[in-house]
């Protein structure tokens, strides 16, 4: 069976993401949320003419060096001031407050001498008006435009537009499932031959942060029985994600045991390091991907695959990690055939990968905080060429 290019197996990924629907939170609910669609501002702002910084508000034709103002009242936020400023008048204003009716300049108080109830403007003075006009933010009707993950600037915002609530896609169910006979779960004494299951809270903590509700499951041994019925523990979710028992081994049964329930594989093995054997299909109502085993293999193509994945399933544009150009701090060895994602660190030389590449070294993969991406033959660069990384 040939390899499958990894932006193929992302195509084919995406064509088997199926809409999960929307719902309604509050705002205090809603940063790291999806926003399903645009949302309208519902009044202007500012909603009036406001003052800028604290001063007098002041006819702008009589804001000359010299002049002088009887002060006749106080505008404060929440207090405007209800009369009409006319000649030689002026009002105590401060920052935020509604500019009364006739005021079309507010003289900063830095540029003013206050001698009882009146006020002298100083040679010193600026030319600045300090007047934030009604709607200079935005006006009702401005759409704050979806589908977009809200961050708190976003919720800020939505505050401003005196929305309330916003419709946001739901999150996806994923249920992880870590597979094989020689894991235990943290905390537990492993047997002579026994390891500490540790992909799946890894990949726990990285679907948390792509806004998805993930749940483990119990290890499933290696075994039919013991993996259908772990599939029937995820009969509800969105996505099932299956940790280990990919391969091709006698006791990779993971792939067996969902197409005896019906499962269509939509790829298997993907020309990637690490990472390679890597399959996805349906089961029932949820969409299945199978993770290979080895730890930063798991980890890797949790962000290459799954994280796109989760994207796309809460109504954001289908579409790979994201990447950015980094300069190479080293050098760094050509590439055989398959994509290559070596951990790497930020130095200020530039990205630097590190020496240790092996699947099972999480340690390298915690002191990581980018992979470089090798295309497939790529050749040797030097120090100083430019490389294409995705950010952990």
């Amino acid at each position: 069976m040939s390899l499958v290019p990894v932006a193929e197996a992302l195509s084919r990924l995406f064509a088997l993401v199926r809409p999960l629907g929307t719902e309604m939170v509050p705002l205090t609910e809603a940063a790291g949320r999806v926003l399903a669609g645009p949302v309208a501002a519902r009044r202007d702002q500012p909603p009036f003419a406001a003052s800028a910084m604290d001063g007098y508000a002041v006819r702008r034709d009589e804001a000359r060096p010299g002049a002088r103002f009887d002060v006749i009242g106080e505008s404060a936020a929440g207090h405007a001031f209800s009369g009409l400023v006319g000649p030689g008048q002026a009002v105590r204003i401060f920052t935020g407050a509604p500019v009364p009716e006739g005021a079309t300049r507010v003289v900063i108080q830095e540029d003013t001498v206050r001698d009882g109830d009146a006020i002298g403007l100083t040679d010193a003075l600026g030319e600045g008006l300090n007047i934030r006009p009604a709607g200079a933010d935005f006006r009702t009707g401005a759409t704050l435009g979806g589908p977009r993950r809200l961050t708190p600037s976003d919720v800020a915002l939505l505050a401003a537009m005196n929305v309330p609530e916003v419709e946001v896609a739901r999150q996806p169910e994923v249920a992880l499932l870590a597979t094989g006979d020689e894991l235990v779960p943290p905390g537990e004494e492993p047997g002579p031959d026994q390891i500490i299951a540790s992909n799946s809270y890894g990949l726990h903590a990285l679907l948390r942060q792509l806004g998805a509700r993930p749940r483990l499951l119990p290890i499933a041994g290696d075994s039919l029985d013991s993996l259908s019925c772990s599939f029937d523990l995820a009969a509800d979710a969105d996505l099932l994600v299956t940790i280990g028992g990919a391969s091709v081994g006698d006791h990779d049964l993971v792939a067996a045991a969902a197409e005896g329930r019906g499962m269509e594989r939509a790829f298997y093995k993907v020309a990637m390091r690490p990472g390679k054997p890597l399959m996805a299909g349906r089961l029932g109502d949820a969409m299945m991907i199978g993770l290979p085993g080895n730890p930063v293999s798991a980890m890797v193509c949790g962000h290459v695959f799954v994280a796109p994945v989760i994207a796309a399933m809460q109504g954001l544009p289908a579409g790979p990690a994201p990447r950015r150009t980094a300069t190479l701090g080293a050098p760094l060895a050509a590439n055989g055939p398959r994509e290559h994602y070596l951990r790497a660190r930020t130095t200020p030389q530039g990205v630097i990968a590190f020496d240790k590449q092996d699947s099972s070294l999480l340690s390298v993969l915690a002191e990581a905080d980018c992979l470089i991406v090798q295309p497939p033959g790529d050749p040797a660069h030097a120090a100083g060429d430019t490389v294409e990384v995705i950010d952990l």
